[in-house]
């Protein structure tokens, strides 16, 4: 499944680069919509035969595939920002849900940090298509826009980090676990 993930990123970086945004015709896009249902399929197909979270993890792959796959070809249509933007997003919003269900695997303390660890990814993803989003479009008040993105992605990805830097502390106990929470608060300004 990752693989077709990277796939898909990669003709998306393939088909963004260096070529210009066309809208596809019915048949095109009809086709293609074909081609995305059909792939689909065949990797929900593949996930049958698993047991337990390994068939979590694959269907959350092979759903992640697919929103990707459904917003590169949007982005292929319209070649908006917005568009483009949405790409991210759903490749973020993908690798989230498939960390999240790879966490699932872990128990206690592990699988808390590793949420917190997914989110704090997924958040700094959202905010880089955020920013990106708003660079990309272009107006004479766009640069308080990006500006004010920026402060706002800089401002969600510290509080994801820190989320995610104190719940690594609660491995620990006692003096340990003071020290780590008081240098956390130091390092992000808590």
């Amino acid at each position: 499944m990752k693989t077709t993930l990277m796939t898909f990123a990669v003709a998306a970086a393939l088909g963004f680069s260096g070529m210009g945004y066309a809208a596809l015709s019915k048949q095109e896009r009809k086709a293609e919509q074909d081609r995305i249902s059909s792939a689909y399929k065949a990797d929900k197909e593949k996930c049958k035969g698993m047991k337990a979270n390994a068939k979590d993890v694959c269907m959350a792959e092979a759903k992640g595939t697919h929103k990707v796959a459904k917003a590169e070809l949007e982005a292929r249509d319209k070649g908006t920002p917005k568009a483009q933007a949405d790409v991210k997003l759903a490749k973020a919003e993908a690798e989230y849900d498939v960390a999240k269900e790879k966490c699932d695997d872990k128990s206690g303390n592990a699988k808390d940090v590793c949420k917190k660890d997914a989110k704090a990814t997924f958040t700094r993803a959202k905010a880089d298509s955020k920013v990106d989003r708003e660079a990309k479009e272009s107006s004479k008040d766009n640069r308080e826009r990006v500006a004010e993105a920026r402060r706002d992605a800089v401002k969600d990805v510290n509080q994801a980090d820190y989320k995610a830097a104190r719940e690594r502390c609660d491995s620990l106990s006692g003096d340990a676990k003071d020290r780590c929470i008081s240098d956390v608060k130091a390092r992000y300004g808590k």
